[in-house]
């Protein structure tokens, strides 16, 4: 018996892998947040899988559920949205099933972040310009950001910056970010991306929270920030130069 985390992408269903697909369709077992993964996979289950939805159930209660599959022999399908290596809250899940020597594996999946950049038609890392993404969230519906993980220290290399559950308080984080940045530093929010209720808003730090204010967007969004989402002029990669296609 095995538990498999899967990262089941951003919101469109088509979107998980094909790996990940694979799994569901032989788990016999279903656990998914239904708050954030498209109903839509749920077909994709064995006939008589048990289902359980764990938006509402403490960490406790989850494992307690893979521990009684596993005491019956069937495989689990630990149903993630975007991927398990980013702010999915695995690391405690995989702890617990360490101390029980259950067996797991992670399937990856299409990250939100990823899904937000296809979305604004847009590289991240663009030569000249911007050369490193750095992932964060802020503290104020989760648990607190470690010491020198703030906006502020952060932010003081002004590298392309993506912030995962933070759009609560976009005025706050628009605030904190200006020093480095700049008043005018191109801003991308990105909701429910890749869904069918995608809502893509544009603009700057100094504009930005009124847009999302104004949109009425609350959660499952992220937040770009950094001058790649604007660059026009910007030297060619040397992955597709002359010169290294004739070395």
């Amino acid at each position: 018996m095995t538990v498999r985390f899967i990262g089941a992408g951003p919101g469109a269903a088509d979107l998980i892998t094909v790996r990940g697909l694979r799994a569901l369709r032989t788990s016999p077992v279903c656990l998914y947040a239904g708050s954030l993964v498209p109903a839509e996979l749920l077909k994709d289950c064995p006939p008589g899988a048990r289902l359980v939805d764990t938006a509402r159930m403490a960490l406790d209660e989850i494992v307690a559920e893979m521990l009684d599959a596993h005491a019956a022999g069937h495989d689990v399908a630990r149903l993630h949205s975007g991927d398990p290596s980013v702010f999915s809250a695995v690391a405690e899940q995989m702890r617990r099933l360490d101390a029980a020597a259950v067996p797991y594996e992670v399937i990856p999946g299409v990250p939100a972040f990823a899904a937000a950049a296809a979305s604004l038609k847009r590289e991240l890392t663009v030569p000249g310009v911007g050369q490193t993404v750095v992932l964060t969230r802020t503290s104020v519906r989760a648990t607190p950001m470690p010491e020198g993980e703030d906006l502020d220290t952060l932010g003081r290399s002004r590298a392309t910056m993506v912030l995962h559950l933070a759009v609560q308080r976009i005025e706050e984080v628009a605030r904190e970010l200006v020093p480095n940045y700049g008043a005018d530093c191109p801003v991308a929010v990105v909701a429910r991306a890749s869904r069918d209720d995608e809502v893509v808003l544009r603009g700057t730090l100094a504009d930005i929270a009124d847009q999302v204010r104004a949109a009425g967007i609350v959660r499952t969004a992220v937040i770009v920030v950094g001058r790649v989402l604007t660059a026009a002029e910007f030297p060619d990669s040397h992955l597709y130069s002359a010169a290294r296609c004739r070395a």
